[in-house]
Formats: C-alpha cells, structure tokens, sequence
C-alpha cells in the first residue's frame, strides 16, 4: 500500500510535491516532496520496528494534521501495524477507550497541538489516558512548540530516533485483506465502534473517487480542510491523493484564524484546484459577508466539494455563487466511516450533466442505492422516499467492527437482510436523483461530526442529581444541528445554573467540547412509554415548535406529560430571550 502511495511516485518523480504543509501560523507553509516524505516515514517505521511494534500490532496517533502525523500513519501501514487515528479534540477519557477497545501497543503524538492561535495540551491528554492502558508499552512524542513536557519511563522522543534511523524500509507483504486501520465512529448505543477498513479495496475506492468526482489532474494542488482525525481526512487528505501522485494540503488552523478570509487566503496562495470542506463552515464563514471571500484571487478553483452533513440550499448557493463565482463544480458528496470513500456525488457524470443544488444526486461506479419501506421492502419508481440502502457490496466498504463483528452485522446488514443500512433516509426525485434526509436513528451530526446521542445522555448520567437524561437534535443554524438536554433532577435544587455547568463539564472531558448540548433543561420527567422507553419524538416536536402535531401519544404512561414540558419549554425560551 505504501509502495502505491510513495514508492511509485519516487521512482518517476521524487521532488513531486505530495504534501503542503498549511500550518496554524498564517503564511508559513511547508512543502514535502515524495522522496521526503518516504524517507521520513521508512525512518519513522524503523523506529516503531526498533521499539517493538510488529505486523498486526495495532497504534494509536493522537496528533493534530501535519507532515509528521501523516508519515506516522503511513509508516504502520509500512510494516503493518494498524492506524487508529483519534481526533486530537477527544478528551482523555474518549482516547484511553479507543486504546483499550483495539489493545494498542503504543501511542504517537506530539508535545502540544496549535490551533487557531492556542496551544492544545496533547501529551498530558495521552498521560491521563494511558494511565488505564496498560498495553500501552510506549509513547513517542514529538515535539510542534518549543515548550518541554514532562517525559516519563514509556516516553520516547520521536525526533532523536527517527535522526538516528535508517532511511530505508522493506514494506512488509501484506493480503488485500489484512487490517489497515480502524477509526470509531459514533452509533445509536454509548460505546463508539471501531470501524475496520482494509488494504486494497479501500486503497483503490479512495484513489479512484477522487480522481473523479473531484476532476483531479495530474499537477492539481488538492485542498481538503478536513482533520486526518476523520475518515475525510483518511480518504481525502492523505490515502487517495496520494495514490494519484497527487499534492494534498494539510490544513492546520480554522477557518477564522487569523480572521474569516483564512481559507481564501490559503487558496490563493497556494493555488488550490479543488476546495472540499464542510458545510458547517460556509454557513459560519456566510454571516461574515462576501468581502473576506472577494479579497482574494480564487482563479484557481475549479471544483468545490462538501462533505459531513447534508448541506442547506442557502450554503449551497453562497458556495457556489461568491466562492466558485458561478463557474466551478460543486459536488454535494455522500458517504460515511463505513462506506471508506464517496458513494453518491453530482460527478462523475456525462459531459455537462446537470447538477441540482444541495443534492448528492448520483451513484459513484458499482454503487447501486435502493429505498426501503417500513416493511422492509424495496420502493420502487421516482418521486419517493424510504430508507437508504445499499444493494451490493463495493471495495471501499468496512469489513467489520473491531472486536465485535455481531455489532456489526446487527448494525448494517440485520435491517433489511440482503442491503447495507446506511441509518440515512433519503428521496428519490422525479429524475431519479437522489437527496439525502438525514439519520434515521437516535445519531446527531454536529458541525459534521457524527455523535449518538446515547453518549452524551451517558456522560450526564455520571452526574449524582441527575437520575435521568434525554438528548436529541435540533436544528442549529451554524453546526447543522446542535444538542439539546432534557434532565430530571434527584431533588428540586436552587443550584440548578450549578448543575449545568458541572454537566457542560462532564460532557467536555468525557467526550469533547463539540459535544457539549447548546441547552439544557430541567423538567419534573421525562415522556415514556408504557415499556419504559423515553419517547424523543415528542421532545424534538416540542423543541422544533411543532407540539400541536404531537402524533399518537397513546402509547405514553401518562399523556399529562406533555403539557408539562411543553410549559417547562415555554417558560426556559422566556428566560433565554429575557436575559
């Protein structure tokens, strides 16, 4: 796999540019040719080798986007270790479980993280969290500040080794079908999944749709803003650009550091071809008006992509219209952890196709949708909806959820037997296009990360006052979507603001800030079944304002509920706006 990412390219072209390094601090690029970034990660994997680590070991990384955390990655893939990459906002307690779930051997990170202008405690994240780990033999650390952090016995200083290495790595022969890496992925339960991808279909999936749903060209300058904590940054930063002997930009910062023309400012001077980022930030970067987009030559681009979540109509056409300036492709894609690249995707198409505004419209090769019916039938014609299904299998599917493959099955496939079950609706239109709707099952996506809202109910829930917990999402008009908390107090407290915040607290540190409900509010209980089942339907009516269709609430213990958080609602927007 390596060989294809690398080697190829060194042998025909090896001060190519794989890599533009777009580091926090504005202006300071840094550019990795191929034959750079092969001798950086043959020397890196040689020290993992030296340390230990062999083939189907598996490793975590725990570092913000750069050089260094790519050629990490690859370097497992080099001797065969497995990647599990965890977003370098996880807390502490998010990391140790990924490490414990997947028995890593060792962790790479760096010192400290940079982003936006802060310093991100890394290592003392890993510390807290290898505490609990004991497969964890070692922790090598490499430096991104000139900050020192406290070194331990298991403590290895990555720089020091990889200087002393040899720069030359044999890659070790690997089946198709071996383990490549794992990344988790949030579902409807608490525990995240360790979703498992392979070598060679992955591989090819991630090179092939980038090549064409994004018209990559030989000599392209790709700009992914994605975090390599995400398979976006997996697929789209570094696997499939690579593949392609593309140049792939590793985008460091946020989109409004040092102020909202930062992404602009990028494309400008690093000539970028093809932009694909997330709709949470258009929306965000939108309501600072068009000037900081106008300020800079955008000449480049010419196609812009969005990935993480549908994105809105509004999005869609300030995107295309002020970014791309009515003349670049805007590809709306489709996909997810589990289906390893881009499923559906305006492009590829015929020569001049049309493409629909804020649709993901057309199935990629060997692709083949299906909607399903609550019957678990197949809908078929034009101008319907149903559940969205995959109808066979493709390369860049997930083989497994680590550790657990009866998860697994029962996730993706047990639905509707004979299809994979994204946990997405869509609609099928007139044209036979297709648009997706949004999770069918108890999953948030906010600011394009996906998050079950089991898990924040099951952080809060570590709170002694707080007995019982319902999240679910409302519509947020920057993230997407946002997190609203209902919770029931052990006993009528004054110190409720209290309360909240120790419950802000807890969500931050078990999982991650992004995490973090934008509300919570207090009500005497929650609305159940008779079976004891928490009815969430009815709290995103009264949350989205459409309590006066309730539904059928028969089936509720006590109907009077209702009203009762529909009051409670009523009386906490009364405050909001009040104060």
């Amino acid at each position: 796999l390596t060989v294809n990412c690398l080697d190829q390219h060194v042998e025909k072209s090896p001060n190519r540019v794989a890599l533009i390094w777009e580091r926090d601090e504005p202006g300071t690029a840094v550019h990795v040719t191929y034959r750079e970034l092969l001798d950086l990660t043959c020397r890196l994997a040689n020290t993992l080798k030296k340390y230990g680590i062999q083939k189907g070991d598996k490793v975590a990384i725990y570092m913000s986007v750069s050089p260094l955390s790519v050629a990490a990655m690859l370097a497992c893939a080099r001797i065969g270790a497995v990647h599990t990459v965890v977003f370098a906002g996880f807390s502490a307690e998010s990391l140790a479980g990924r490490i414990m779930d997947s028995g890593c051997k060792a962790v790479i990170t760096y010192n400290q993280g940079v982003r936006g202008g802060r310093t991100i405690e890394l290592k003392t994240t890993v510390d807290e969290a290898v505490k609990n780990c004991p497969s964890v033999k070692h922790v090598f650390v490499a430096q991104r500040t000139d900050n020192k952090v406290q070194m331990g016995d298991r403590d290895v200083p990555l720089e020091e080794e990889i200087a002393k290495a040899a720069s030359v790595c044999t890659p070790e022969s690997m089946d198709s079908e071996d383990m490549l890496f794992m990344l988790y992925t949030s579902g409807s339960t608490g525990k995240p999944k360790g979703i498992v991808h392979t070598q060679a279909g992955y591989l090819l999936y991630a090179a092939l749709t980038h090549k064409y749903v994004f018209d990559y060209q030989q000599g392209d300058v790709f700009g992914c803003v994605a975090d390599i904590g995400w398979i976006t940054g997996h697929s789209y930063v570094v696997y499939g650009p690579l593949c392609n002997g593309g140049t792939s930009v590793l985008f460091e910062s946020t989109p409004v550091y040092p102020d909202p023309g930062r992404y602009w400012e990028v494309v400008q001077r690093l000539k970028i071809n093809q932009f694909y980022g997330a709709p949470t930030a258009i929306r965000l970067l939108l309501n600072y008006g068009d000037e900081w987009v106008k300020k800079y030559d955008r000449s480049s681009l010419r196609t812009l992509g969005s990935v993480g979540e549908p994105i809105n109509n509004e999005a869609w056409q300030w995107f295309y219209h002020v970014v791309g300036e009515g003349r670049c492709t805007l590809v709306d894609t489709w996909w997810q952890t589990e289906t390893g690249g881009i499923c559906i995707a305006p492009r590829p198409s015929e020569e001049k196709a049309e493409i629909v505004p804020a649709m993901a419209m057309r199935p990629f090769f060997g692709i083949f949708p299906v909607l399903m019916d609550e019957n678990g039938k197949v809908v078929e014609g034009n101008d319907v909806s149903g559940a969205l299904c995959i109808a066979q299998p493709w390369p860049g599917m997930a083989r497994t959820i680590y550790g657990d493959h009866q998860r697994f099955v029962d996730t993706y496939f047990n639905a509707y037997p004979g299809y994979y079950f994204t946990g997405d609706g869509a609609y099928r239109t007139k044209e036979g296009y297709y648009q997706i709707t949004g999770r069918m099952d108890d999953v948030i996506n906010i600011s394009g990360h996906r998050l079950g809202t089991a898990e924040i109910e099951d952080a809060m829930a570590d709170h002694p006052e707080v007995p019982e917990t319902a999240v679910i999402g409302y519509p947020h008009e920057i993230k997407g979507e946002g997190a609203f908390a209902f919770i029931v107090l052990k006993e009528q407290t004054v110190h409720i603001d209290h309360i909240k915040e120790e419950l802000k607290t807890i969500v931050a540190t078990k999982i991650a800030k992004y995490a973090v409900p934008d509300h919570i509010l207090v009500v005497k209980r929650l609305p159940k079944t008779r079976s004891g089942k928490i009815m969430r339907r009815l709290l995103r009516k009264v949350v989205t304002e459409q309590s006066s269709n309730v539904g059928d609430v028969t089936t509720l213990d006590d109907p009077s509920v209702v009203t009762e958080i529909l009051d409670a609602y009523q009386k906490y927007k009364k405050e909001k706006s009040s104060s």
